[in-house]
C-alpha cells in the first residue's frame, strides 16, 4: 500500500493530499528514509511522522483498504 493511502487510512493524516505534501517536503521516514508519496509500505515498517515541532515513530500492524474510524488504531502501533 502507498504510504501517502496508509496514513489516510490510519487516521494519522487527514486528507491525501496532505498526506503527499508531507512526504515530498521530507517530514514521513519509512525505515529511516525518506519517503515519496508512492513508497510502499508492509506491515513491520517503521515510520516517523514529524508535523510542526511534533515527531511520532509509529510501526505498522495491519493494511486495509477501508477502515472504519474506530478500528484505524488497531493499523499501528505507537513506538515513541
Amino acid at each position: 500500500m502507498r504510504i501517502d493511502k496508509y496514513l489516510k487510512n490510519a487516521r494519522l493524516i487527514k486528507r491525501r493530499t496532505i498526506a503527499k505534501e508531507a512526504c515530498d517536503q521530507g517530514r514521513i521516514l519509512v525505515d529511516g528514509k525518506v519517503a515519496k508519496p508512492g513508497t510502499e509500505v508492509k506491515i513491520g515498517d517503521e515510520v516517523k511522522i514529524t508535523l510542526g515541532s511534533k515527531a511520532t515513530t509509529i510501526r505498522i500492524t495491519a493494511l486495509d483498504e477501508h477502515v472504519a474510524k474506530d478500528a484505524a488504531k488497531d493499523l499501528y502501533e505507537v513506538v515513541s
